[in-house]
């Protein structure tokens, strides 16, 4: 089956991980889905990775976006937003790779940012449930922000798991921060997001649209702890005071941060 998104253009952030995404562009192949444009944003890859990608540029028809050194997340989704024509962006970082069930549920999205201007964002992927769920239809639920909800995750009502958005995001949110961690840069675009109001949908079975694949030959560019887990409890203990800080630290960068 063929799925045709000529309103849509894939946007593709990648660094260092060109069998990665060779393994993305062939799946939504695989998957007949077909879209208005193609960007691949490349952050300063190394020779071997970029000679690779360079390569696949008409096996897969996409445009390629490259800078001379290596800039930063922020940077590369910046310039590779700039380069987007159609009205709607997909977002996917090189390291996932869409079930084969992606493609009627991405659908049913873009027909919901097409009937209602109000939704900026529909989110296809998690490690975890965003705190407040709304029901909405089709598998879909609002994400709704409440301020006395202790749950920091809260705060992470946008994220750069893959997603759809319009591609006026830039304009409405605000460029992503450029020179710092990948971490903050998410962190501080979910402030701007939260501060100038957007609205999103997330879908519910939020780890079956998408998958993340690292393997030992292209592994993760992001370290994330994983501390949420142990059983030991002084770390209980210390994550619970670390998370009410961090609760009260984010609440004041959403009044205060610019």
């Amino acid at each position: 089956m063929e799925y045709h998104f000529p309103d849509t253009t894939l946007l593709i952030t990648h660094y260092n991980r060109s069998g990665s995404l060779e393994r993305l562009l062939a799946t939504f192949e695989g998957l007949g889905c077909r879209f208005g444009d193609i960007v691949v944003s490349d952050d300063g890859s190394r020779p071997e990775h970029l000679d690779k990608v360079v390569a696949m540029k008409n096996r897969y028809a996409f445009r390629l976006i490259t800078t001379p050194v290596n800039k930063g997340l922020g940077n590369n989704i910046n310039k590779g937003q700039d380069a987007v024509k159609t009205p709607y962006t997909l977002y996917v970082q090189e390291d996932f790779q869409p079930s084969d069930i992606f493609p009627g549920h991405f659908q049913d999205a873009l027909g919901f940012m097409q009937e209602d201007p109000a939704w900026d964002i529909v989110r296809f992927y998690a490690y975890f449930s965003y705190p407040t769920l709304k029901p909405f239809k089709k598998g879909f639920s609002e994400m709704v922000y409440t301020f006395w909800d202790m749950n920091h995750l809260k705060f992470y009502y946008y994220s750069d798991h893959p997603h759809l958005r319009r591609s006026n995001f830039l304009e409405k949110f605000g460029r992503y921060p450029e020179g710092i961690k990948g971490d903050l840069t998410e962190y501080k675009m979910a402030v701007s997001f939260l501060q100038k109001k957007g609205k999103g949908l997330f879908f519910n079975d939020f780890t079956r649209l998408f998958y993340q694949k690292n393997s030992s030959d292209e592994p993760s560019t992001m370290e994330r702890p994983n501390w949420r887990l142990s059983s030991n409890p002084l770390i209980k203990l210390s994550r619970l005071l670390y998370l009410r800080y961090r609760w009260l630290k984010n609440s004041l960068d959403l009044v205060f941060m610019k």
